[in-house]
């Protein structure tokens, strides 16, 4: 079997290139590790390569990404749905989502002076876009009337409206008014083109450890963020769920957690 039948089947069920790109990127690292076709794969050999990647410690998330494309590649390709039929996905630890206070927030966001880059935080963490997300954004996807953003290249190719903050909007018209280039993204380079993920996900720890802040910032963390301060305004958890694009609301539940602010403001019952 070639992976381009793979590459074929991925297209036809819709999937995005995204995951396209990772399903074939996965399956090839599993066949380089077996040393055998595809098709004379048994469970043992399956066994045997989840194995090596404990031993290399990675996350039971990053071993079930690897089987999700596996199950696709034997149930859906090679109907050989036996397989991995006795193989259970990895139970990942249940650790609260780590986010940013509203003081932490300001003191990313002051700890550089380059609009671009404030505009990028207060994009992620005022709309809880993924990284993925902001940096393909186009100027045509903000309706600043409204304060809202279409987001039409979201996970599984799926479109959604979320809010963004005025003050996002500010730095948006700053930071357009300065740029040498008319390109249609917002976060363009000088060809025009949009820039990578690399910028937010290289500059975000950066200035978090600028800042003072101990905690591990990435661009999931401001989407977490987002998350959490909805929660904290009382905001509807289904209406959460479509701000951020998820499927399942199960999804969603995990920032159900209570936050440190909420905890403080409890009235203990012993001081009435």
């Amino acid at each position: 079997m070639s992976l381009e039948q793979l590459k074929t089947e991925l297209t036809i069920q819709g999937k995005s290139e995204r995951t396209i790109n990772a399903y074939l990127t996965h399956v090839k690292q599993f066949k380089s590790f077996i040393k055998k076709p595809l098709e004379e794969v048994k469970e043992e050999d399956v066994k045997k390569y989840l194995a090596s990647l404990m031993q290399k410690e990675r996350k039971p998330r990053s071993i079930n990404l690897k089987l999700s494309s596996l199950r696709f590649l034997y149930n859906e390709v090679l109907k050989k749905p036996e397989i991995l039929a006795g193989i259970k996905s990895q139970k990942a630890s249940q650790k609260l989502p780590t986010y940013l206070t509203r003081e932490e927030i300001s003191k990313l966001i002051n700890a550089t002076s380059n609009i671009k880059h404030q505009l990028l935080i207060e994009m992620m963490v005022s709309s809880g876009l993924r990284v993925s997300e902001c940096v393909n954004l186009k100027i045509s996807d903000i309706n600043q009337q409204e304060k809202t953003i279409h987001v039409k290249e979201g996970k599984g190719d799926k479109e959604r409206l979320t809010i963004i903050s005025q003050s996002a909007l500010d730095k948006l018209n700053i930071h357009l008014g300065k740029r040498k280039n008319n390109s249609e993204y917002v976060f363009a380079k000088k060809s025009g083109k949009p820039i990578t993920s690399k910028l937010p996900q290289k500059i975000l720890p950066l200035l978090a450890e600028k800042a003072g802040i101990k905690k591990q910032v990435t661009p999931h963390v401001l989407r977490h963020t987002f998350a959490t301060l909805l929660l904290e305004n009382g905001t509807n958890l289904r209406i959460i769920q479509e701000l951020l694009g998820h499927t399942n609301l199960q999804t969603t539940q995990v920032y159900t957690h209570i936050s440190k602010e909420q905890i403080k403001s409890i009235k203990n019952p012993l001081d009435n």
